[in-house]
């Protein structure tokens, strides 16, 4: 039974599920108490004695021991009579608690607090939003007047303090005053020498409209300090009141972080809005402008540009300009790293429109929009057995390497990527691809194609087995996506993370899984459906298979579009062979995708287990060209480990049918 043990507030510890674990009288819990302070050091029990009474009773020794046996059965319910404790231990003179770094909430907390000032600010913000929610009320509370228990409370609660702080910068800098002002107000309640806590409360309400308050919350920080303290307000604080007077341009809301260009993005629009007429054609293809960097942002952003997209698609079909309608259409030149289509009912209607503003343009059109158009039809053809992606691809390709565009050949091949899926075995040409999207993005400053051309290359690489460079590769996407505020990058690069923690046997299963979850979670509302749907359940099918574990075999498993690879197995791990067999004659080709070669050995293992020959003699053929890969690796999420295994196992059960099939010669 793992335990979990809080101290930010009462002394308390539950079970893994969350029930409380009764610790008897006070005595025990200060037990459990002070050896939770001593971060999994030994104390002697003599130090135990000498804290537990101010004047120890006779037997005090005696009595500690108690203590410790009673907490060992209650936190080890399972442990076999005389077997040592694995949690509570006897070392030397005297115990330890040796709790897993997890376990105890004030460590997890000083972890979080530390690691957040790396994040980017939402997600620094939402740590430790998370985790000041985890305090219950004064660490340690039952033993404040405890000598063992002042110096860790004071060094917690200073964490504490400086994490609040922290929550309202980041609060202030993204726009959030208003939610940063009541635990603000809280804060200097609790804490009235924290000069800080006062100058941002002050600040926040000063950017909510209350420059009253703002002023009124500076005159009580003086009289408090002087009163308090017998200091006068630092030199921050006499500024900032001077400011506010002034109405300084720097306190504004749009004078934080990104708050220029706020400022910026409203006056510019205002006059925008004020000086092109509503019916203008320049509005379209600026609402384009504007998609592109709304599709990026992920989430509601991504789904509301996706149907904006077609909406300024038909408004231009509707004017009846083909090359305004091939600029629109071209210019929304959004990289692509996943081949499943987020709606391919939208995609192909997107590649209707491109093929129609085609044939409408005059042959001498600007080339630039031709290929704007190729380019889009090998993107939104992405997982479709149409011969008019690989066709347009390669059109786009050639007319930007012609006219020596950059951008334009960045989106051309990425068009190129997504109709490398022919077969299996092309992650070395997709690292090619991916490796020249890196030099040529690095050297034009095209950012969006650079995070591109590196998430490729850790697909690529990862297929290759060649981890390092696919590390690389993610670490450099990361920095980039951090740079230019690219939320989406950390999807793809936190499910690579969990992939790697299958390979080499780097973590236990239960940690992979658990790193699948998350991942998994980043996932909900990132408005990429076509890579959501199915892909916990299918990495963790992949998972148990690769280490011979039981697969998950529940009814309502939510499969997605992976339902017929999956089920054959799922029918054969509830020892339904039959049923496998017929389930597996109606499984289809995979899709010519990034998950081709893991679907193909699902077919296999399953085709294998029932005797299917045509489906081995099928599975054989297929990934032999990619002997030299991980199969599903190449996703950047998952694996099934080398496909060359995959590759014996099928020629040793086609011989070994072959041998079964044979007649016995008569003697």
């Amino acid at each position: 039974m793992r335990v979990v043990f809080g101290v930010l507030g009462p002394v308390t510890a539950w079970e893994a599920a969350g029930g409380a674990i009764a610790l008897k009288g006070p005595r025990h819990r200060e037990v459990l108490a002070r050896l939770i302070a001593a971060r999994r050091r030994v104390v002697p029990i003599t130090g135990l004695v000498e804290d537990l009474w101010d004047d120890p009773p006779p037997g005090a020794v005696g009595a500690v021991r108690t203590f410790v046996a009673a907490l060992r059965r209650a936190l080890e319910p399972e442990r076999p009579p005389r077997t040592p404790s694995r949690l509570l231990v006897t070392e030397g003179p005297g115990y330890a608690l040796r709790a897993e770094p997890g376990a105890v909430d004030a460590w997890r907390f000083e972890r979080v607090v530390s690691a957040a000032a790396t994040l980017p600010a939402q997600d620094g913000l939402a740590q430790l939003t998370e985790a000041l929610g985890w305090w219950r009320g004064p660490a340690y509370a039952e033993f404040a007047g405890r000598s063992w228990a002042g110096t860790e409370r004071a060094r917690l609660a200073e964490i504490r303090s400086h994490a609040v702080e922290r929550q309202a910068e980041i609060r202030l800098a993204l726009g959030l005053a208003a939610e940063a002002v009541p635990d603000l107000d809280a804060h200097v309640a609790e804490h009235p020498w924290r000069e800080d806590a006062w100058r941002l409360l002050a600040l926040a309400l000063y950017r909510t409209g209350r420059q009253g308050d703002a002023l009124a919350v500076l005159r009580r920080a003086r009289t408090t300090l002087l009163q308090q303290l017998g200091v006068d307000p630092g030199p921050p604080l006499r500024r900032l009141e001077t400011d506010i007077l002034h109405h300084a341009d720097h306190l504004d809301l749009a004078s934080g972080p990104g708050g220029a260009a706020a400022r910026v993005w409203a006056q510019t629009a205002a006059v925008y809005d004020r000086t092109v007429t509503s019916g203008a054609r320049a509005r379209l293809e600026s609402a384009v402008g504007l998609l592109r960097g709304l599709a990026v942002t992920g989430g509601a952003g991504l789904e509301a540009a996706r149907r904006h997209r077609l909406a300024a698609i038909a408004a231009a079909e509707e004017l009846g300009d083909a090359e305004l309608t091939a600029r629109v259409i071209g210019a929304y030149d959004v990289p692509a790293i996943w081949t499943r289509s987020d709606d391919p009912s939208q995609a192909a209607r997107v590649v209707a429109a491109a093929e129609r503003a085609l044939a409408a343009i005059s042959p001498d059109a600007h080339e630039v929009a031709r290929a704007g158009l190729l380019a889009t039809i090998a993107l939104e053809s992405r997982g479709t057995r149409s011969a008019r992606g690989p066709q347009a691809a390669r059109q786009a390709e050639e007319i930007a390497r012609r006219l020596d565009d950059p951008a334009l050949l960045a989106f051309a091949l990425n068009g190129v990527f997504m109709q490398t899926f022919h077969r299996a075995g092309l992650a070395p040409r997709r690292d090619e691809i991916g490796a020249e999207l890196v030099a040529l993005s690095a050297r034009h400053g095209l950012a969006t194609f650079q995070i591109l051309g590196h998430l490729i290359r850790v697909q690529a690489r990862a297929a290759l087995a060649d981890f390092p460079e696919a590390d690389r590769h993610a670490a450099a996407a990361d920095r980039l996506a951090e740079r230019h505020e690219r939320p989406l990058v950390d999807v793809f690069t936190r499910w690579y993370r969990a992939l790697r923690l299958t390979e080499a046997g780097r973590a236990p299963v239960a940690e992979a899984e658990a790193a699948y979850r998350d991942a998994a979670a980043r996932l909900d509302g990132a408005g990429m459906p076509g890579l959501e749907r199915g892909l916990l359940p299918l990495a963790s099918l992949c998972l148990r298979l690769r280490h011979a574990l039981p697969i998950p075999v529940g009814e309502h498993i939510g499969w997605g579009p992976y339902e017929p690879w999956a089920r054959p197995l799922v029918l054969l791990a509830r020892d339904r062979p039959a049923e496998a067999a017929e389930a597996l004659r109606e499984v289809p080709d995979p899709p010519r995708d990034l998950l081709f070669e893991a679907l193909w050995c699902l077919a296999a293992r399953a085709a294998i287990a029932v005797g299917d020959r045509p489906m081995m003699e099928r599975a054989y053929g297929e990934l032999a060209p990619a002997a030299g890969e991980l199969a599903g690796a190449g996703s950047g999420l998952l694996t099934l480990g080398p496909v060359s295994r995959y590759l014996g196992d099928l020629a040793d059960a086609l011989a070994h049918h072959d041998t079964a099939a044979r007649p016995r010669r008569s003697r």
